[in-house]
């Protein structure tokens, strides 16, 4: 069957678009969803230890959010916006730019009086390749003059910016929280494992291909933006003897899911790797690894509730969604939360 995008929208009202996180992070709302007998329960983040088992394995991405969001002005004093997407080498970085008729090739951009960037090419479909020049160290300067790049449906000014972060963010390098994992905190993890739940980490950096919106009438047509993403020899090897065992992966946030779908073979078996991935995950695709997964909310139309969609039917998912709606749960990169196993 060939889908439309428009075979995943769902109506919602803008009141329900969370606009700061839940706190503390783990008092967010959580429904759950069996997939083996179709029951559907109402719980607060927090007990999602009474539906993981001993022998589970849960799957983080540990990437750190940049303060990609930068202010520029051209030297005749007009206002860009950059945001950073990936690094492609020391200083020189795949971005976003609004407005980007200002940005044509060669064309300077001041940051602050630390900071500027040339622009050095443009890619087919319009990002800007450009080139950093600075005094100091790069990542200290990003620091202080960068801001959180949140989403532009949240209004509301982030009064802390170690809430976009997970709290086992570890590797710079996304220019978006993988926000599901935003629900854990410190001591939750440790009673997941105190019930004898493994914890896999890997590496996705969150760039365009997670958020790109879908323009594409037929979503096939659609076409993902690579991502960089690590998997390492103690997750290759965890998930894989977890995977021969009979016991279940389950993975926080569709990037994780991206991630180890990307990499793993038909008995869902992975090796250590890393690179890019491109992949685009939509019904009736099979999974090779994930039994299960913990998500936030996604907007209609987009590749993230397609890749949730694949887990257990379209259909399903709408009505999962429209019970969302009208149970008044929180929605997008602040709100609640889902898991399905």
């Amino acid at each position: 069957m060939q889908y439309k995008k428009s075979d995943f929208y769902y109506n919602l009202p803008e009141e329900l678009i969370a606009q700061s996180p839940a706190e503390p992070r783990d008092s967010s709302r959580l429904l759950v969803y069996d997939r083996s007998n179709g029951r559907v329960e109402h719980k607060t983040f927090g007990n999602i230890i009474d539906y993981l088992n001993k022998g589970d394995v849960l799957v983080l991405n540990n990437t750190k959010v940049l303060p990609a969001r930068l202010y520029a002005r051209t030297e005749n004093g007009g206002a860009v916006e950059v945001l950073l997407l990936k690094r492609l080498e020391k200083d020189c970085w795949e971005v976003l730019v609004k407005p980007g008729r200002k940005c044509t090739r060669g064309k300077k951009l001041i940051i602050s009086d630390e900071l500027s960037l040339t622009v050095e090419d443009i890619t087919d479909s319009g990002e800007r390749i450009v080139k950093f020049s600075y005094n100091g160290v790069f990542e200290e300067i990003l620091d202080r003059v960068g801001s959180m790049p949140l989403p532009p449906y949240i209004k509301s000014k982030l009064k802390d910016k170690n809430r976009y972060q997970t709290v086992y963010a570890k590797r710079d390098g996304s220019a978006a929280a993988p926000t599901a994992g935003l629900h854990f905190t410190p001591e939750l993890l440790q009673r997941v494992r105190d019930k004898g739940v493994e914890i896999a980490e890997v590496l996705l950096h969150v760039g365009l291909g997670t958020f790109r919106p879908v323009k594409e009438d037929i979503i096939t047509d659609h076409k993902m933006h690579s991502e960089y993403f690590e998997v390492g020899k103690e997750a290759a090897e965890t998930i894989s003897r977890a995977k021969r065992e009979g016991r279940r992966v389950i993975a926080v946030g569709t990037t994780s899911v991206r991630t180890i779908e990307s990499v793993a073979d038909e008995n869902g078996q992975i090796k250590p790797c890393s690179g890019n991935t491109e992949i685009f995950i939509y019904p009736p695709y099979k999974f090779k690894c994930v039994d299960g997964l913990i998500t936030n909310f996604h907007l209609p139309e987009s590749t993230l509730i397609m890749l949730v969609s694949a887990l257990c039917g379209r259909e399903k998912i709408l009505e999962l969604y429209n019970t969302a709606v009208s149970e008044k749960y929180r929605f997008f990169s602040f709100g609640d939360a889902m898991m399905i196993v």
